[in-house]
């Protein structure tokens, strides 16, 4: 299929710039960081709306989030969509890693379905997910594609793999997919957004290392073969990731790939794995908000500005849960400022 006007693209272009001068970041995040009840933060973002969970308001985020995706696609070309609607195919995987769980818990289906991500029809998983007798029935129920293949293929190799090695296969798949639908693109807007997507894969595969060596004693042979694309610093860098001693030589590795610069003296030491993982991934974002908002400039009026746009309504997305959860569990300001992700001060920032 194709547009059915050439302005079609300038059109939804322009739309997004008009929504991203409205984001919660810069000055108005931190008015919403005054608020101190669910209710008026609900009425603040969906004025005319209330929520008296946090679930229901964060809910109702993710609703409008896809629908802005889904309502983006006619406006865009045949690769172009193929592109955007994967953004959607992400909170599938989500709710497959839910079902997941619930599997391998032997949860009730009534327990797992709060759990999932609200997503338009064409991407809601099979029910009968919830009530596989098996890990191979539940990898042939998922919806045909690189996801399902990388967990059947993981459990072709592995007689019991891990937990956390079968979401991690679900992960790499969608990557995989991801990065190969990215390679669609026209090639001027293929080099604006080919950095953000990168950056994503990247973090990815450097969780999937630090945490697989270093939290669960997984050996390189184990992970090496969810690599997700070898896209940007290819294998070579993923290769010397499943070889380094520990977490902080693993970040001086991902220097100029996945953070711009090493954590701040302080922030972590060897002995806090953990925290050091924590700090990495705040730097982690603040490289994709870069990344999504240059995406956002430099393409202005193409499917880069869309895919920006969408990296950066993530981080939004991400900040007003925390503001929610923050809200809900009774956490001060100051420390709710602290647990927010990167924020500007106007994109002006980030040239």
């Amino acid at each position: 299929m194709t547009r059915a006007s050439s302005n079609d693209l300038d059109y939804l272009a322009t739309r997004l710039h008009a929504r991203r001068s409205r984001m919660a970041e810069a000055g108005r995040l931190d008015e919403l960081c005054h608020l101190r009840s669910l209710p008026e933060l609900s009425r603040t973002i969906f004025p005319g709306a209330e929520f008296s969970t946090a679930a229901d308001f964060q809910r109702r985020l993710v609703q409008q989030l896809t629908a802005e995706i889904t309502g983006c696609l006619k406006h865009l070309d045949d690769d172009e969509q193929d592109f955007i609607a994967w953004l959607l195919a992400r909170f599938q995987v989500e709710n497959a890693k839910v079902l997941l769980r619930g599997f391998l818990n032997h949860a009730a289906p009534e327990t797992l379905r709060p759990h999932l991500v609200p997503v338009p029809e064409s991407f809601v998983l099979n029910p009968a997910l919830m009530t596989a007798k098996s890990l191979e029935q539940f990898a042939g129920l998922l919806p045909a594609g690189s996801p399902r293949n990388r967990l059947r293929a993981l459990l072709a190799s592995h007689r019991e793999p891990p937990p956390f090695l079968l979401e991690a296969a679900l992960d790499a798949g969608y990557f995989h997919e991801f990065w190969t639908r990215t390679h669609r693109l026209p090639g001027g807007e293929l080099e604006t957004i080919k950095p953000l997507v990168a950056q994503e894969i990247h973090w990815f595969e450097f969780l999937l290392v630090a945490r697989g060596r270093f939290h669960f004693g997984l050996t390189a042979e184990m992970l090496s073969p969810l690599h997700a694309t070898g896209c940007g610093a290819g294998g070579d860098w993923f290769r010397e990731l499943l070889s380094v001693p520990d977490i902080p030589a693993a970040a001086k590795s991902a220097v100029g790939i996945v953070i711009d610069a090493m954590p701040a003296a302080g922030r972590a030491g060897p002995d806090h794995p953990a925290m050091e993982i924590c700090a990495l991934e705040s730097l982690a974002w603040q490289r994709y908000l870069r990344l999504a908002n240059a995406a956002f400039r430099q393409s202005h009026m193409g499917i880069g500005a869309v895919a920006g746009y969408f990296g950066v309504r993530r981080m939004e997305i991400a900040n007003l849960i925390t503001l929610s959860e923050s809200i809900r569990l009774g956490v001060d300001e100051r420390e709710t400022r602290a647990r927010l992700l990167p924020r500007t001060a106007g994109e002006v920032a980030h040239v």
